[in-house]
C-alpha cells in the first residue's frame, strides 16, 4: 500500500475505529465472562449467608464442610475466568496492534517529512498505550459496571430501601468521576505535552553528546532540560492531586454506603422485615455495587491516557491515510523535467523556490550550484519526491515522482542527503537499503564508491557494525558508504546533495569515476555542489539564485557565461565555487 503523504488522506477513512472490529468479537468473550464473574464475586456474600442459616442453627459440620469445599473451588473458578478474560483482552490488545502498526508506521514517517510538530516516535508510544489498554483494570472495570445492576437487583428484593440506598450511592460515585474527568483532563494533557518536549529536548541532546563535551555545554543543557522537566513534573502534581482526591472520595463513599446499608439492615432487622444475617450480606452487596465505579476512578490516568492517545493518533491516521494502490508503472529511463516549480518546506508559507524549470536527458550530468540559502537542497527533496511542490511538477519519464508508489520507485532511485543517515546495522545492511543482500550488487555498489579498501581492512568486512547513524565511521566513510547506498541496484536517477564535502582526494576520485559510470549504465545524476572538482564529469548547470533559475545549460557555456565581467559594467556578482572556479 501506497501511504498518501500529501497530509490530506480522506476524512472518510477512520483506521482506528476500523481495526476495532477485530476487538469486538474478543470484547463480546470477555464481556460473558464479566457476567459470570460479576456472580461469582457473590461467593463470600452467599457463604455467609448459608453458614448463618445453615451451619449455626444445624451445628452440622459436615454442611460446613461442603460449604467451605464449594466456596474454595468457586473462589478458584471465579480467579480461572478473571485470568482467561485477561488474556482474552490480551490478545485483542495484539490484534489490534497488529492491524494498525504498518498504519501508524507510514503515518508517522509521513508526518515528519510534512514537518508536523511533534511528529515523531510518541505515536508508537501511543500504540503502544492503546494495546495495553484493552488488559488492563480500567477496560475490565467499565465492562463490569452493568453487571452491577445484577447486585442492584438482588438489594432490591431484599428491601427496596436498601436497593434505593445503593441506587444513591451509585449516583454520588458517578457525580464524582464525571467532575474527576472535568478536573484532570486538561492537567493531564498539558502533563503530556511538557513530557513529550523534555524528552525530545533530552534525545536531541544526547544524539549531540560530542559537541556538548567538547565544548563544555553539559550544564547548560541539562539547566534547559531540568526547566521543562519541572514544567512536567508540576503539571503532573496537579493532575494527580486531583485524581487523588477523586479516588479519596470514591473509596470514601464505598466504605460509607457499606457501613449504611449495615445500619440501614439492622434497622429493618430490628423491626422484622429482614433476617439478622442479610443486613451483613447488605452490607457486603453494597459495596459491591460501587466496586467498578471505584476501580474506574481510581484508574482515571489510565483511561485519559488511553483518550489521549487515541485522539493523537486519530487525528494523525485521518491526515495521512493510505491511498488505494496506484497503477504500476513501468521501470524510469530517467528523463528528469522540472515544470514551473513553486515550493517550500511542507507546513509553512515560506516559498523557497520560486517557477524553477528545466530538463535533464537519461544518461546526463546535471550540477546545481548557487549560494547558501538559495533553495539547492530544497529542490532536491523535490526531485526525490520527498516533498510536494506548492505548484507546477517534477516529472519522472513523464509521471509525478511525488505521487509514483515509492516501494515500486525506490530500488529504481539513488538518493545522498546533505546530512548523511546511516542506520544501526552492519555496513552491508545499509548500502543494501536493509534488503537481502545481492553480494554481486553490494561488491559493485562498494568498488564505485571507492570502499573497496575500507572492508578489506575491517575485520568483518561487510558485516561491521556502523553503530547508531554511524558513529564507529568517520565522516568520510559514512559519506562514501552513503554512496553506495545511493548507487547500489544500478538506479535510473542518482541524487547526490554535497556528496564530496567529507571526501579527501581519493574519495574524490572514486566519486568522479562513480559518476562517469553511472552515466555509462544511461542512469540519470543531479549533483549540488559547491566544489569546482566535480565539474569535468558534469554535463549541464543549473545556477540557483534566490529560489530561481539565473542560468541554465551545457556547462562550458554557463561556466563562460559566469565569468566575471568588467567593473562599473552594473551587473550582479558572480557566484564562486569552492576552489575558485566560477
Amino acid at each position: 500500500m501506497k501511504t498518501d503523504l500529501s497530509g490530506k488522506g480522506s476524512k472518510e477513512q477512520r483506521p482506528l475505529y476500523e481495526a476495532l472490529s477485530v476487538v469486538f468479537p474478543l470484547a463480546k468473550s470477555a464481556v460473558l465472562f464479566s457476567f459470570f464473574t460479576s456472580v461469582l464475586v457473590l461467593t463470600p456474600s452467599l457463604y455467609m449467608l448459608e453458614v448463618y442459616d445453615r451451619v449455626v442453627n444445624s451445628r452440622n459440620y459436615n454442611t460446613l464442610l461442603m460449604l467451605t469445599i464449594l466456596v474454595v473451588g468457586l473462589y478458584l473458578l471465579l480467579e480461572l475466568l478473571e485470568w482467561v478474560r485477561r488474556e482474552i483482552m490480551h490478545d485483542a490488545g495484539i490484534r489490534f496492534d497488529e492491524r494498525v502498526r504498518s498504519t501508524v508506521f507510514n503515518a508517522m514517517f509521513a508526518a515528519r517529512l510534512q514537518n508536523l510538530p511533534g511528529a515523531g516516535v510518541q505515536y508508537l508510544r501511543d500504540l503502544k498505550t492503546i494495546r495495553d489498554f484493552f488488559p488492563s483494570n480500567a477496560f475490565l472495570s467499565i465492562i463490569d459496571a452493568p453487571f452491577a445492576l445484577l447486585v442492584l437487583v438482588l438489594l432490591f428484593l431484599m428491601n427496596p430501601l436498601l436497593g434505593w440506598f445503593a441506587v444513591a450511592g451509585a449516583v454520588v460515585q458517578f457525580a464524582i468521576g464525571f467532575f474527576n474527568e472535568r478536573r484532570v483532563r486538561d492537567p493531564l494533557q498539558d502533563a503530556s505535552l511538557s513530557a513529550m518536549q523534555a524528552q525530545a529536548y533530552a534525545h536531541g541532546a544526547i544524539r549531540n553528546a560530542q559537541v556538548i563535551e567538547s565544548m563544555g555545554m553539559l550544564d547548560n543543557v541539562f539547566k534547559r532540560w531540568v526547566e521543562r522537566q519541572h514544567d512536567f513534573i508540576r503539571k503532573q502534581a496537579v493532575a494527580s492531586d486531583y485524581a487523588g482526591t477523586n479516588t479519596a472520595l470514591s473509596k470514601m463513599v464505598q466504605g460509607l454506603l457499606s457501613s449504611l446499608l449495615l445500619g440501614i439492615g439492622c434497622y429493618l432487622a430490628l423491626q422484622g422485615k429482614l433476617g439478622g444475617s442479610m443486613m451483613i450480606v447488605a452490607s457486603i452487596l453494597g459495596g459491591r455495587v460501587l466496586a467498578p465505579l471505584v476501580q474506574i476512578v481510581g484508574n482515571w490516568r489510565v483511561i485519559e491516557s488511553f483518550r489521549e492517545s487515541w485522539v493523537r493518533m486519530d487525528a494523525l491516521l485521518k491526515d495521512f491515510s493510505e491511498g488505494q494502490p496506484s497503477m504500476p508503472l513501468p521501470a524510469p529511463k530517467g528523463a528528469l523535467s522540472v515544470e514551473g516549480v513553486i515550493a517550500g518546506p511542507p507546513n509553512t508559507a515560506l516559498q523557497i523556490l520560486k517557477g524553477v524549470n528545466f530538463r535533464v536527458a537519461p544518461g546526463d550530468a546535471l550540477a546545481v550550484i548557487g549560494p547558501s540559502a538559495s533553495g539547492k537542497t530544497t529542490l532536491a527533496r523535490l526531485l526525490v519526491g520527498i516533498w510536494r511542490p506548492v505548484s507546477g511538477k517534477v516529472r519522472l519519464d513523464g509521471s509525478d515522482i511525488y505521487a509514483w508508489n515509492k516501494d515500486e520507485l525506490g530500488p529504481h532511485i539513488g538518493y545522498l542527503p546533505q546530512s548523511v543517515e546511516l542506520f544501526e546495522g552492519t555496513i552491508a545492511d545499509n548500502i543494501c537499503r536493509f534488503d537481502k543482500p545481492d553480494r554481486v550488487k553490494l561488491e559493485e555498489a562498494a568498488r564505485m564508491a571507492g570502499i573497496g579498501y575500507l572492508i578489506e581492512v575491517l575485520p568483518q568486512g561487510f558485516d561491521t557494525p556502523v553503530g547508531d547513524d554511524g558513529a564507529f565511521l568517520s565522516g568520510g566513510e559514512r559519506q562514501r558508504v552513503a554512496l553506495a547506498r545511493a548507487v547500489y541496484g544500478n538506479p535510473k536517477f542518482v541524487v547526490l546533495d554535497e556528496p564530496n564535502s567529507s571526501l579527501d582526494e581519493s574519495g574524490e576520485a572514486a566519486l568522479q569515476q562513480a559518476i562517469r559510470e553511472l552515466k555509462v549504465r544511461g542512469c540519470t545524476v543531479v549533483i549540488i555542489t559547491q566544489r569546482k572538482t566535480i565539474l569535468p564529469v558534469i554535463d549541464q548547470i543549473l545556477l540557483l539564485v534566490d529560489g530561481q533559475v539565473k542560468k541554465f545549460g551545457k556547462r562550458d557555456e554557463v561556466l563562460a557565461a559566469m565569468q566575471p565581467s568588467p567593473p562599473n559594467n552594473g551587473s550582479q556578482p558572480s557566484v564562486q565555487l569552492a576552489g575558485g572556479a566560477a
